[in-house]
């Protein structure tokens, strides 16, 4: 491996992080725009197609508590090339399917790739970089990782248009086998230094829970599941979750740590991003079957439109140190995610006729105001946390956001599916959407009650907002001296 000097690891190691960002953020994006063209090709309904979604994101979030033991177990490195090798397997396997059950089976295969990748590589992150400087490195570690979204609807509709959406899923091999020789150079097999035994009960628990639930949300409406089980699915999710909480607090070193719940910027972080993710991880589903569907778009004009929320989040990353150093975590937390929130309302006034100036600069600006959010959720989560708690911290952050994102998907199909329901059709038009938009906007926009129970100093340590208060505190002692 390459020697670097630890004053380095602040830039190359979220640059090496972010080789797994983008293949995660490339892939939900381009299968995000090209689902009407699988969903044809597998002989299956849109809607139905949604399983693939899910399945992925229920996969990452069930194998995901165990990805902060595995790496403190085999090193962090280890782990990390075997995952990134994992979700490119994957990717071809959903290249290579013929049919739905082949295409969710290979899409479950990149989740537990996934679910070892992104968590193993923040935790390499913030093991590595001080946490003065936490904040500028999670801004680095998205910036490259944005490019994923930013091509990634252009460049996965013009392939389905002009080519097969086959190559989507291909084009994550290069890529792949960049991060792992980028990860086997640079990035050193971190260990942790008290190894806790595993525990599967809790894993066997959590799984269950997570798995019921989303999956019971995310068939709710579709044919292909009677109602019986559906409910099955629901009660027995409930029930294992009560059975975890119950499990957690009897075990040393439980798979999840809900005492980390405990500590207010942890707390803020994990159930305010899980609200505000809620409509954010319906957007990239609803939009391009809108789009698509219901205004009649290819899916290169689709991805032309979808891709400009991204862009805006790639504006906003030079802006976020300074504008949390001024304000404060709270007030952006709290302020921000209503303006967020409006900008998702908004898609609902999308209509055919609409002119497409319009609805890139609704989608411009909601993605410029949900990268601030975003980097302030995920770097406030680290506020608190003691360097040995670490790899439960960033285990339970991340099966947290991906089971919200799985849980958004499900409750934007389930309102559309809902509307159809209620005017006793079955064709989607672009009037069944507005519905879905309002709801997942206003579950956004809940986070706020989360938000304001943080103090008016959380985070600063990460923010510098009290550096910067001294600073100018002396400036004008300096100047009165004078």
């Amino acid at each position: 491996m390459l020697q670097i000097s630890p004053s380095r690891y602040d830039r190359v190691v979220p640059l090496i992080v972010a080789t797994a960002l983008f293949m995660e953020n490339m892939d939900s994006t381009v299968i995000a725009t090209s689902l009407p063209a699988i969903a044809r090709a597998l002989v299956t309904n849109p809607l139905t197609l949604k399983l693939a979604v899910t399945s992925y994101l229920l996969s990452l979030a069930i194998c995901i508590p165990a990805s902060g033991w595995t790496a403190d177990r085999l090193g962090a490195r280890n782990v990390f090339r075997f995952a990134i090798g994992v979700f490119v397997l994957g990717s071809i396997g959903c290249a290579a399917s013929r049919s739905l059950d082949e295409f969710v089976l290979a899409r479950i295969v990149q989740g537990m790739g996934g679910a070892m990748m992104t968590p193993v590589g923040r935790l390499i992150m913030v093991r590595t970089v001080d946490k003065g400087n936490l904040l500028n490195a999670m801004s680095l570690v998205t910036m490259p990782a944005l490019i994923g979204p930013i091509a990634g609807p252009p460049l996965g509709g013009f392939i389905t248009t002009y080519a097969s959406w086959h190559w989507i899923f291909l084009i994550n091999v290069p890529i792949g086998i960049a991060g792992i020789v980028l990860a086997t150079r640079f990035i050193p097999n971190v260990h942790a230094e008290h190894r806790d035994p595993f525990d599967f009960f809790g894993f066997i628990l959590s799984g269950i829970a997570i798995a019921g639930l989303a999956f019971g949300l995310s068939a709710m409406g579709l044919e292909s599941l009677p109602i019986g089980v559906v409910v099955a699915l629901l009660v027995i999710g409930a029930i294992a979750a009560v059975a975890y909480v119950i499990h957690a607090q009897r075990t040393p070193a439980p798979i999840l740590d809900l005492n980390l719940l405990r500590l207010p910027t942890f707390r803020a972080s994990v159930a305010g991003g899980f609200l505000f993710r809620l409509g954010i991880g319906a957007l990239p589903f609803l939009l391009p079957l809108l789009l698509q569907i219901g205004f009649h778009l290819t899916p290169f004009q689709s991805g032309l439109i979808t891709f400009t929320s991204a862009l805006g989040s790639f504006f906003m990353k030079a802006a976020v140190a300074t504008v949390l150093a001024r304000f404060g975590y709270r007030n952006v937390l709290l302020y921000n995610a209503l303006i967020s929130s409006s900008f998702l309302l908004a898609c609902a006034i999308f209509v055919p006729g609409m002119p497409f100036w319009a609805m890139i600069l609704i989608l411009l600006s909601g993605g410029f105001f949900r990268s601030l959010q975003f980097t302030s959720i995920n770097t406030i989560a680290y506020a608190e946390i003691e360097p040995a708690k670490m790899s439960r911290a960033t285990a339970m952050v991340a099966a947290a956001q991906q089971l919200s994102l799985s849980t958004g998907v499900a409750v934007g199909a389930l309102v559309v599916e809902t509307t159809l329901w209620l005017k006793d059709r079955t064709a989607m038009t672009a009037a069944d959407f507005p519905a879905a938009f309002i709801v997942v906007g206003l579950l956004s926009a809940s986070a706020v009650l989360v938000f304001m129970q943080l103090a008016p100093d959380a985070g600063a340590e990460l923010s510098g907002r009290k550096a910067a208060e001294a600073a100018v505190a002396n400036k004008s002692a300096a100047g009165k001296n004078a």
